[in-house]
């Protein structure tokens, strides 16, 4: 198995990456390979710095890197040299079996829709987050900010997609699927959420067990939690700051200690026809580590090719 690494992306690039993927490689089983994508000859500098063999890495360079104040889309296009590009063309034509970045989040996007593609079936891919539980356990919402506006067939299709991967990556048979709504009542929300709730009510596709509000997001009432990208993303970015503000007052709790981004590395694209894991562009070491292990197990369980079944 082979696992591609932007070097080039995020807000410490090169250094925070291939420190990432050096605390990685020590912990991986030996089959396992990291391919650095980005300029080889800074990569092996830090390698060397650390006294890490060279001989442990596979190495595709190249210099030119899409900012993230990029537009995506021209930047893809146009730079098809870039570490991003180059990455998915790798992954693409099957020399890697999954591409994790911290750079541009909407090339990254761009980018499995264009080359990888989105899975016959699926009208938009998503990205999910974990929600830590005060049980021990986690749980994922979806969309967390890739699609600001959804129709309810869209938020159906979440249901469907988040049901696999917490089947398959957190091994959860037959996972609770919630909607995030205001109130429990199947009357009760806007148009958008109320029109979903009777078209989940009917699934076979999934475990609906109906409406949860946002009081219950952390008590394990639901395995995955769909609304959609704006709601999800609002809701991951008040996540974060728990784990901030604790912090700041000096608070050490496990349970909010959870909600550092570090633990889980980044988030899977799911809907599309390979392994796409987009991490936060502040990411430090220990949260790339994190992110190539979710690699790791998102290639290993075969997830894309579970929810290309699931579609056809």
């Amino acid at each position: 198995m082979k696992l591609g690494l932007d070097t080039l992306g995020g807000d410490f690039a090169p250094e925070s990456n291939v420190l990432g993927a050096i605390h990685a490689v020590k912990e991986l089983p030996k089959e396992v390979r990291i391919v650095l994508i980005g300029n080889e000859q800074e990569n092996k500098a830090i390698l060397e710095r650390e006294g890490v063999s060279s001989s442990l890495f596979d190495f595709i360079h190249t210099d030119v890197n899409i900012g993230m104040s990029e537009h995506p889309t021209k930047a893809f296009a146009k730079k098809q040299d870039s570490s991003i590009a180059l990455g998915f063309h790798l992954l693409k034509e099957g020399k890697i079996n999954s591409f994790s970045s911290t750079g541009n989040t909407g090339a990254m996007l761009v980018g499995s829709m264009l080359t990888v593609k989105a899975i016959p079936g699926v009208i938009r891919p998503c990205i999910t987050s974990a929600i830590p539980q005060e049980d021990g356990s986690v749980s994922i919402i979806l969309d967390v900010g890739t699609n600001a506006d959804c129709k309810p067939d869209v938020l159906y299709q979440f249901g469907i997609l988040g049901s696999h991967f917490v089947k398959h990556i957190y091994n959860i048979e037959n996972p609770k699927v919630a909607l995030l709504n205001i109130g429990e009542e199947k009357e009760k929300g806007n148009l958008l959420t109320q029109a979903t709730h009777e078209l989940m009510s009917e699934t076979t596709d999934f475990n609906f067990i109906g409406n949860i509000e946002g009081r219950d997001l952390f008590n394990s009432s639901a395995d995955v939690v769909v609304c959609d990208g704006f709601t999800g993303n609002v809701v991951l970015k008040e996540a974060e700051a728990f784990y901030v503000v604790a912090k700041k007052r000096g608070i050490k709790d496990e349970f909010f200690d959870r909600f550092n981004y570090e633990i889980y590395g980044g988030s899977p694209v799911l809907g599309i026809n390979s392994n796409v894991i987009i991490g936060h562009g502040i990411s430090s070491p220990v949260a790339i580590k994190n992110m190539l292990f979710l690699a790791k197990d998102v290639a290993e369980a075969e997830l894309s090719k579970k929810i290309q079944k699931a579609f056809l």
